[in-house]
C-alpha cells in the first residue's frame, strides 16, 4: 500500500478523492470507482503502487503519437485497474480486473529504479503509462516519470482524460506527451458506455495543451454512435479551437468486450471522418486501425509534401529535418528530438 495524493479527509472518517473527475466519496473500508484506491481508516492508499500487469517496448506509434519522436521506442507499462467502464473496451481483463475478481488486485511488484533501468536497457527513448488508464496508478507513474526525467528520458500518458485540473497541474511538471481518447463529442455517450462524462475530457484536453503537454486526440468511431458527420464536425471544431496542429486519430472500431452488437467501422467512415476534419481546419487528421494508403502519412500542412510515411507501427522519415519542412521550410508542430 501507498498513500494517495489528491484527497481530503471528512469528519465522518470517509475520503474525497481528488485525482479524477469522479471525485469519489469513499467510506472507510470502501474503494473508489477504479477499484484501486482504498480508503484505511481515513487514509486514502492506492492498492497498485509498482504492482505493474505489462511491461513492453513498444512503437511510438502505438501510442498512438505521430508528431512525437516519430520511429522511436516506448516502455510501456500498466497495473490493474480503470476509472472508466467502457462496454468497448480492449484491455478490459486488467483494466476491470478488480472488478472482476471480486477487488482482487493482481501484479508483480517493480520499482521505479527497475522500469527506468528497463527502459534504457530497451534502448526507449520515452515510458508510456498505458493499456489501461494511467491515472489510478498515478503515484507510480510519477515516482517513475520524474526519475525517467532525471535520467534524459521523457514521458507518455495514454489517457481518457479525465483528470482532473489540480492533477493535470501537477503533471505537466513531469510529462512529456500525451494521447487523450475523446470517446464521443456527446455526454450520453459517456454516461451510457463508459460511465462519465463528457466535459470533463474537454477541459482535460485544453489545460494538457495550455500548459505546455504535446497532445494528440483519439476518437474511436463507432458505426452509429458516434459516426455522424454532426458530431464528428462538432468534434473537430472543438480541437480546431484549442489549435489548428493537434493531431487528431480517427481509429477503426471492432466488435470486444460487451459491445459485440456493433460492425467494425468501413474504411470509407474513417476516410470521411479525415475529410471533415480537414474540412473544419485541422492540419494533421490521421486513419488508424484500418488499411488505407496515405491516411497515417504526415504531409506539410503548407505545400503538402511528404514528410513522414508510415506503414503499421513503422515510420520513415522523408522530408522532414529539425521540425521544418525540407520543401518549404514551414515548421511542423510535434516533439521532434
Amino acid at each position: 500500500m501507498h498513500e494517495a495524493l489528491f484527497y481530503t479527509q471528512q469528519a465522518d472518517g470517509g475520503v474525497v478523492c481528488h485525482l479524477c473527475s469522479h471525485h469519489c466519496r469513499i467510506a472507510a473500508g470502501r474503494r473508489g470507482l477504479c477499484g484501486v484506491r482504498e480508503n484505511r481508516e481515513g487514509r486514502l492508499v492506492s492498492l497498485v503502487n509498482g504492482r505493474l500487469v505489462a511491461a513492453h517496448a513498444d512503437p511510438i506509434e502505438k501510442k498512438p503519437l505521430f508528431h512525437f519522436l516519430p520511429g522511436s521506442r516506448s516502455y510501456s507499462i500498466a497495473t490493474v485497474g480503470c476509472n472508466f467502464q467502457c462496454l468497448h473496451c480492449q484491455n478490459a481483463e486488467i483494466s476491470q480486473y478488480p472488478h472482476l475478481h471480486a477487488g482482487q488486485i493482481h501484479g508483480t511488484p517493480t520499482s521505479p529504479e527497475q522500469v527506468v533501468a528497463e527502459a534504457e536497457r530497451s534502448g526507449c527513448a520515452s515510458i508510456s503509462y498505458t493499456y489501461v488508464e494511467p491515472t489510478i496508478f498515478y503515484e507510480f507513474a510519477r515516482d517513475c516519470g520524474r526519475l525517467a526525467h532525471s535520467r534524459g528520458m521523457r514521458n507518455v500518458f495514454v489517457s481518457n482524460g479525465y483528470l482532473t485540473p489540480e492533477a493535470i497541474r501537477d503533471l505537466a511538471t513531469w510529462l512529456d506527451a500525451i494521447n487523450i481518447d475523446l470517446k464521443a463529442y456527446t455526454d450520453a455517450f459517456y454516461r451510457q458506455v463508459c460511465k462519465a462524462r463528457l466535459q470533463p475530457v474537454c477541459d482535460a484536453i485544453r489545460l494538457c495543451h495550455d500548459l505546455g503537454i504535446w497532445v494528440e486526440v483519439t476518437t474511436l468511431v463507432i458505426p452509429g454512435m458516434n459516426d455522424s458527420d454532426e458530431e464528428l464536425r462538432a468534434a473537430a471544431r472543438f480541437l480546431r479551437g484549442i489549435a489548428p496542429t493537434i493531431p487528431w486519430h480517427v481509429t477503426g472500431f471492432y466488435p470486444t468486450y460487451r459491445m459485440l452488437d456493433r460492425p467494425s467501422t468501413p474504411a470509407a467512415t474513417l476516410r470521411r471522418a479525415r475529410e471533415i476534419g480537414l474540412q473544419e481546419g485541422l492540419v494533421h487528421v490521421y486513419e488508424g486501425n484500418v488499411r488505407d494508403e496515405g491516411g497515417e502519412d504526415t504531409r506539410c500542412p503548407g505545400c503538402g509534401a511528404l514528410l513522414i510515411a508510415r506503414h503499421g507501427f513503422h515510420s520513415r522519415i522523408e522530408a522532414l529535418a529539425g521540425g521544418r519542412c525540407t520543401a518549404c521550410d514551414r515548421e511542423v508542430a510535434g516533439v521532434w528530438a
